[in-house]
């Protein structure tokens, strides 16, 4: 289905390319809306998130942990994004016929 018509002169890597990245980037919204889902009913990993006694519950849901008063120090962000960078570039790639 391509009501836009991005793919009328494509092959067929590029069509099964497009295919990957769409299943890819639909599994990663499904676990960041089941994220949502949980710290917003309140549960949270226990323990500290970092080395200065700050736990995971003391931080807020939402973009709040991002932009709010009591946002994630900037330090804490980069490391995020470059986690999910690292992911992205090395960790979550489509493997298949191995077992």
């Amino acid at each position: 289905f391509d009501p836009l018509g991005l793919l009328t002169d494509a092959d067929q890597e590029k069509f099964d390319r497009l295919r990957y990245v769409e299943l890819k980037h639909g599994r990663v919204c499904q676990l960041a809306f089941l994220g949502q889902i949980v710290t917003r009913n309140g549960i949270h990993l226990p323990g500290d998130i970092d080395y200065s006694g700050h736990s995971f519950e003391s931080y807020p849901n939402g973009l709040a942990a991002v932009f709010g008063d009591a946002a994630i120090p900037q330090a804490g962000r980069i490391q995020l994004f470059l986690f999910v960078g690292a992911l992205e570039l090395g960790g979550m790639k489509d493997v298949t016929g191995e077992a």
